[in-house]
């Protein structure tokens, strides 16, 4: 008797999430940005924030909704596998941005090399002691020596394993970066940028953690408070910062920050672990369930790399059309040149397997954004520079906001103390990168 196949594997399936998402990415877009008052600040909550609520919940309720719209968990799971590839076109418009930014961020000078120190030291300045009080154990080394990302994941992983309770933090980390990371840190971002007592070139260079959809996030949440003619400097000088973070950072944690997070802990525990009870863990011993929370490392199927790239094409299409009235060929004109860029990196990275992606796409796509740098540079320009930056943004949390659903499960399993750590981490990688930053403004 033939077994039929999953509901995420099957063509109806891909298709049902294709048009769910962009269901979800409009309705965010006619939502808006919402502004209110806290204390002497504001927060903002952007669109993309809405897609992240939007497409949580949705999933969340797939019981409830009829078949021809449900999402399952199948389908949640392929969007968080579908992640990665859609970010990739999130790369291009960042780098293209730089690209045609250099002069703007040489302005920048040593800030934006020294604010890294910030973003690898800020996590555990803020986090550890925390943890510490708090009666965390060793999985505080995990949690807070870094920002949870998949390379940190690697990084435990090798040194310590993933069963032990430094892996056990940093998945923590990761889990709840992923489920409350970027609506935390819009919120935090936000209501610093109106304080008004940072450079908001500073505040870019802090939305630069490391993760694309943290900075786009952070960045989102800055930008809306800022003058029109400043956002594409600050896109560039956060692109700039988050790339600088992806690939120097990986080296920062783990010959600076991961040493120092580890030496500390032997040094600070026995003093602040007196102050709550000891041998409390906030973390149940690893699971099964849990080990399937870390991100696959496998490559997707073309069909579902097509498909990711196709939900982003569509995405922002409509938010270009619904919140800066681009006309949706205007737009598709711009992602077609987007998609051939990746597709292009993509095919060398099938002939090369061990070429780190992300790093020679940002590459190519910053050269490519250099005016008059080749030949069809100021054309690449002229048909991307319709697309509007927090247009990416959208469809990419909507992604996230399906595979949250399917993981709130597991984040429930991990504690409130470790929560708190992980988003106090988060603003220590946000505040520390900023402060280092407005020392050079």
């Amino acid at each position: 008797m033939a077994v039929a196949a999953p509901a995420h594997s099957s063509t109806a399936g891909r298709a049902r999430l294709l048009v769910v998402t962009l269901v979800v990415v409009a309705l965010a877009e006619l939502v808006g940005a919402v502004q209110f008052k806290l204390g002497p600040g504001k927060v903002v909550l952007l669109p993309m924030l809405w897609a992240l609520l939007i497409a949580a919940a949705f999933g969340l309720a797939q019981r409830r909704v009829p078949g021809a719209a449900r999402i399952d968990t199948g389908l949640q799971g392929l969007a968080g596998g579908m992640l990665n590839a859609a970010l990739l076109l999130f790369v291009v418009k960042l780098s293209l941005t730089v690209g045609a930014a250099l002069p703007m961020l040489k302005q920048a000078g040593w800030a934006l090399f020294f604010q890294e120190f910030g973003h690898a030291f800020g996590t555990l300045a803020l986090g550890l002691p925390l943890a510490l009080l708090l009666g965390i154990k060793r999985e505080a080394v995990g949690a807070t020596f870094s920002v949870g990302r998949e390379g940190n994941l690697v990084i435990i992983g090798e040194k310590y394993g993933m069963a032990s309770p430094e892996g056990r933090g940093v998945l923590a980390e990761y889990i709840t970066g992923t489920v409350l990371g970027a609506l935390f840190i819009a919120v935090l971002a936000g209501f610093v940028t109106s304080l008004g007592i940072f450079d908001p070139r500073s505040l870019a260079m802090g939305a630069g953690v490391g993760s694309g959809s943290l900075m786009a996030a952070g960045l989102g949440a800055i930008t809306a408070q800022q003058p029109a003619d400043m956002v594409p400097q600050l896109t560039a000088i956060a692109a700039a910062s988050n790339l600088l973070t992806s690939v120097v950072g990986f080296y920062f944690t783990l010959f600076l920050s991961l040493p120092a997070c580890s030496w500390l802990y032997g040094k600070l525990e026995p003093v602040l672990g007196r102050l709550t009870p000891r041998g409390r863990r906030p973390v149940a011993e690893a699971s099964p369930d849990m080990g399937q929370a870390a991100p696959a490392l496998h490559s997707l199927p073309a069909v579902d790399t097509f498909l990711a790239w196709a939900i982003m094409v569509g995405g922002v299409m409509i938010g270009n059309l619904l919140s800066y009235k681009v006309p949706l060929l205007v737009s598709f004109e711009g992602m077609l040149v987007v998609v051939a860029i990746v597709a292009v990196v993509e095919g060398l990275k099938r002939l090369m397997p061990r070429m780190p992606l992300v790093l020679v796409l940002s590459v190519v796509a910053t050269m490519v954004g250099i005016p008059g740098f080749l030949p069809f540079s100021d054309t690449v320009l002229a048909l991307t520079s319709k697309l509007n930056f927090m247009a990416f943004t959208t469809p990419v949390l909507a992604l996230a906001g399906f595979s949250v659903a399917k993981d709130l499960p597991l984040f429930r399993q991990l504690g409130w103390r470790i929560v708190v750590v992980s988003l106090t981490a988060t603003a220590g990688t946000f505040l520390g990168a900023t402060l280092i930053a407005e020392f050079f403004h």
